[in-house]
This record gives structure tokens, sequence and C-alpha cells, in this order.
């Protein structure tokens, strides 16, 4: 039996993990460039103390078309699954949008 494989669901959950970074896809919300961003673990998640999370990220990135400013807030649980993301000024995408849209530019 062959199973189809489902489409991530990146408003839950839209980081990628690799070895010791995640990557994001996000499209801009002013003029809908797609960009790729890598997070760090060991320098770009913060430990955090407000008891809901144990790791979080607040991140500013800036759309080099538009320069138009894209708020990526998140915090995580020890074993790095999200607890909560907010995006302000983009949208999350899959990495499979991110491919095909990449290859319009």
């Amino acid at each position: 039996m062959f199973f189809k494989k489902r489409k991530k669901d990146v408003s839950s959950n839209p980081f990628y993990k690799e070895k010791k970074s995640m990557k994001i896809y996000i499209e801009c919300g002013r003029c809908g460039h797609v960009m790729e961003f890598r997070i760090l673990n060991d320098r770009d998640l913060m430990v955090s103390y407000d008891g809901v999370s144990t790791y979080v990220i607040d991140k500013l990135y800036v759309c080099p078309k538009c320069y138009n400013q894209i708020s990526v807030k998140a915090g995580f649980k020890e074993s790095l699954k999200p607890t909560y993301v907010e995006i302000n000024g983009g949208k999350f995408i899959t990495k499979e949008e991110y491919e095909g849209k990449e290859g319009e530019r």
C-alpha cells in the first residue's frame, strides 16, 4: 500500500527541522515575494520564563523588494514543538509552495 503524503499545516507548525536549525518560508503580505529563513537553535532561541514555553523567538524580517517588515513570534516546548506562532506583515507557506514560486522569480 502506498499512502499519499499529507500537506503540512503551516498555521500551527511552520518550522522545518534540520540538524541544528529550523527553516521557515514566508510570503510577503505586500508584494508577494517569497523568502526562506534559517533559525539557529543555539543562537536564535531564547530561554523563556513565562511558564508556558521553554524557548521563544521574536524576529523581525524585512522583504528585500518592498521593505515590508514581517514580525515572527513563537514559543516552543523543550522538544522544539511550537506552543504558539504569530506572524504580522506576511504569511507562512510550505516548502513546496516556496520551491514552486521560487522558479517564477
